[in-house]
């Protein structure tokens, strides 16, 4: 059997090819900096100290088992490992189309990401979801639904108090109850980038972010849903498809 292969850096496939992975901010997606002799953290030159995003460019079994191994080897016992949600089972026609996480050596994994991509729920073609685990102030939830700040905090609590959750998504709208390691766990739709929708919660004391693109893809939050972590256990049946826009970038 073969073994993963670290992620840190470029890595050889077993048919001889490379796989390389793409560093940038988790906020704005630019260029980040590594810790140098004047700086202890990796930075962004737009948004300062950052965690990282790494973002292997394909997707296959044996990537997500190095980013399995990646995530579950920072588990610590002064704090919790970032889970790695992904949907099981995959919705019909679906597939994963990447995984992703933040952090360096000096913070250890703050967030992580995976993404899939099937059919939409409502037809009229293809849909995009990206689910985020992060750690508050990481801001990776925030880039992918197109909105300033670091946390969805100031949308979640207008979403919990107003009569709409903003610009785009002037109605009213019950939270979405999908199930997360077995346990109903409400999302509730925030403020976001009119083209996608957006939902934010709390999942293990960190939030939970679901992306969907385009916006009426969102109602596949609505279906049974449930949310597993690859970390536990990684489905041997899992499908991948091809890589995503919005982890390499479009969003």
């Amino acid at each position: 059997m073969e073994t993963a292969a670290p992620l840190d850096g470029a890595r050889r496939r077993g048919d001889g090819g490379v796989v390389s992975v793409v560093v940038s901010c988790p906020r704005c997606g630019g260029p980040v900096r590594t810790p140098d002799l004047m700086h202890a953290e990796s930075r962004c030159v737009r948004c300062g100290p950052v965690a990282p995003l790494h973002v292997p460019e394909h997707i296959d079994g044996q990537i997500v088992a190095s980013v399995v191994d990646r995530v579950a080897a920072d588990g610590a016992a002064e704090r919790p490992g970032v889970p790695l949600w992904c949907p099981w089972p995959l919705p019909p026609g679906w597939t994963v189309t990447g995984v992703a996480w933040a952090g360096d050596d000096a913070t250890g994994v703050r967030a992580t990401a995976v993404a899939c991509a099937g059919p939409a729920p409502l037809g009229g073609g293809p849909a995009d979801l990206v689910l985020v685990a992060e750690e508050p102030g990481v801001g990776l939830g925030t880039r992918f639904a197109g909105v300033s700040g670091p946390d969805p905090g100031p949308e979640l609590a207008e979403a919990l108090t107003g009569p709409g959750p903003g610009l785009g998504h002037p109605e009213h709208v019950e939270p979405a109850r999908i199930k997360v390691a077995g346990h109903p766990t409400p999302l509730w739709l925030v403020d976001s980038a009119t083209d996608r929708s957006a939902y934010a919660g709390e999942a293990r004391g960190m939030w939970l972010h679901a992306i969907a693109w385009p916006a009426s893809a969102g109602h596949l939050l609505a279906e049974d849903v449930v949310l597993h972590d690859l970390t536990e256990w990684t489905p041997p049946e899992l499908v991948y498809g091809a890589p995503s826009p919005y982890l390499h970038g479009k969003a």
